[in-house]
């Protein structure tokens, strides 16, 4: 992975939103990502592969539901990134909003089924 790859994944609010979610809930369902954001599940699904394309996360097919992680694999200094951006971006409202309709969420998959 480049530096200019990396930084250019980062560049897009929705995807940074989602790996600061990841990085700090450890592994999320689509339906987790699209209630934690507010926003429509294509969305999600478009700037998720993108990320796995780029190869900041891995995902993992169970039955019909696909979950996603941070690459354990990431070199040291992209986790340091990533580290640092979550405590920043934990201060914005923005992420306490986000994490706050994740909270919320009535069914979650550790709970039940969903997505």
């Amino acid at each position: 992975m480049t530096l200019t790859r990396f930084f250019k994944c980062l560049s897009d609010e929705t995807r940074l939103r989602c790996l600061i979610l990841l990085y700090r809930q450890g592994e999320l369902c689509v339906c987790e990502l699209t209630q934690a954001l507010d926003l429509a599940q294509p969305k999600i699904s478009r700037h998720l592969a993108q990320l796995r394309q780029c190869g900041l996360l891995n995902d993992e097919r169970r039955g019909q539901w696909v979950y996603y992680k941070i690459n354990p694999e990431l070199p040291d200094w992209a986790n340091k990134v990533l580290e640092l951006s979550a405590e920043a971006f934990e201060k914005e409202e923005r992420y306490q909003m986000d994490q706050q309709r994740l909270s919320s969420m009535t069914n979650r998959p550790a709970d039940t089924i969903c997505c």
